[in-house]
């Protein structure tokens, strides 16, 4: 593949956003990037549903393939771009046909690799094709390539960041302007920063999908999207955004992968974290990705997590490697070597928490719920409550100190219980890490 006189000849299923800016980031910048590839990198067949969609790029003299699956079987493509999406159905066949012609595939498709990686992952390996991902993992950023080469030398404690703009953009928005979680939703929708059904993003999948990725190349195993807790922003509150500026924090929903001598956590969740970190500092659309190997310590990567030009730049950065014949295997080892490590349950996380009740202001109310603590081992580190309103409900935060999932979930649990507790209690986890 690497004959510095034949072009790379590229099919690409899927014409939306990403395929449709593949096509015109490969035309606009065709000079760099062929001196970057060794040679020219063209676009000879395309797959999508209607052919009469005005998509913002010119197709006479494609190869124009209603089924994708046909497209990857095309003579006059060497490498075949999946940006259908989608974990199962045209995408996934589409993708196992490309590899069992021996054809390599790039894919932004974060579904499809977090549930069938590592099968994908043993066919293009046992067929001698690479399969080339950074576009599924944040956009424009190269997480990819930097953990899976960059920072190759070092063994990784932990892989963690924002990675879902959208989600991003909502909790932004509700801390600059105090507005609730549903208003904010539908404005996101209504300025096309999220879809016209949001589940993926705001129950925290997507960025689940990403997490899982990214946690199996950090870790050097293959992918299991089954091993990850998955929380998202439905229940975040303005009144919580408010009480985290207060208590010095900023609430961001996270993804976290550790390995510690136990095992791999992996875990996507809202977090409190301390305004002084970096990570802190990110905002609206954008994603951030944080590394920690043994030797280079702490690396932060941050930009523009989705959208055509970001995306497109990943899969062509893809198709540059192919180009020059730079293979690397696809999670960092060939298969018989990587690992096996356990999967930690989200019971064994220790850390501190964010809790506030909505209770009936009467006296002793915080009586019961320090008793609930302490019978369950938790201790507290602190508490707000601001005014009183005799009878009324009024909130109380509560902050505590370092204690197990576990326990903290037995004392949720009884605390809801109580009679003097109105409402289901909020729980944020405490720290970026």
């Amino acid at each position: 593949m690497s004959d510095p006189h034949k072009p790379l000849r590229v099919g690409i299923a899927g014409l939306g956003t990403v395929g449709a800016g593949t096509v015109t980031v490969l035309r606009q910048n065709a000079a760099i990037i062929a001196a970057r590839a060794g040679r020219p990198i063209t676009v000879t067949a395309v797959s999508a549903r209607d052919r009469t969609r005005d998509r913002g790029i010119a197709t006479e003299g494609l190869n124009w393939h209603d089924d994708p699956v046909a497209l990857a079987a095309d003579p006059d493509v060497d490498v075949v771009v999946e940006v259908i999406g989608g974990s199962e159905g045209p995408a996934a066949e589409t993708v196992r046909a490309a590899i069992r012609a021996g054809k390599p595939v790039v894919t932004a498709n974060k579904a499809l690799l977090a549930l069938h990686g590592a099968e994908l992952a043993a066919l293009a390996e046992t067929h001698g094709v690479p399969l080339g991902f950074e576009a599924a993992v944040a956009g424009g950023i190269p997480a990819i390539k930097a953990l899976r080469e960059g920072l190759a030398a070092n063994e990784i404690i932990s892989v963690s960041g924002i990675l879902n703009g959208t989600c991003n953009y909502i909790l932004t928005v509700m801390r600059e302007q105090g507005r609730d979680f549903a208003e904010v939703l539908a404005d996101a929708q209504a300025f096309g920063y999220a879809e016209a059904d949001p589940a993926f993003d705001i129950n925290g999948v997507d960025a689940a999908h990403k997490l899982a990725i990214l946690g199996a190349l950090a870790f050097g195993q293959p992918v299991d999207f089954s091993a990850l807790h998955v929380e998202g922003i439905r229940r975040i509150t303005a009144l919580d955004i408010a009480f985290a500026r207060e208590l010095g924090f900023r609430i961001k929903l996270l993804g976290i992968a550790r390995r510690t001598a136990d095992g791999v956590s992996m875990r996507v969740h809202p977090a409190m974290v301390p305004e002084a970190e970096e990570i802190a500092q990110v905002d609206g659309v954008f994603n951030a990705v944080v590394a920690e190997g043994n030797f280079v310590g702490r690396v932060m990567l941050m930009g523009r997590g989705a959208g055509a030009g970001p995306t497109a730049s990943a899969v062509v950065a893809d198709l540059i490697d192919l180009a020059r014949g730079r293979l690397t295997p696809i999670w960092g080892a060939e298969g018989d070597a990587l690992g096996q490590l356990p999967a930690l349950p989200m019971s064994a996380h220790q850390g501190a928490y964010y809790l506030r009740l909505m209770v009936r202001d009467r006296p002793g109310v915080m009586a019961d719920v320090t008793a609930v603590l302490r019978d369950a081992g938790v201790s507290l580190q602190s508490m707000l409550q601001h005014g009183r309103a005799p009878g009324e409900s009024v909130p109380i935060v509560l902050v505590t100190h370092e204690t197990t999932e576990g326990a903290m979930m037995q004392a949720l649990d009884a605390i809801a219980g109580l009679d003097s507790v109105l409402e289901p209690p909020a729980l944020i986890r405490i720290g970026a890490a």
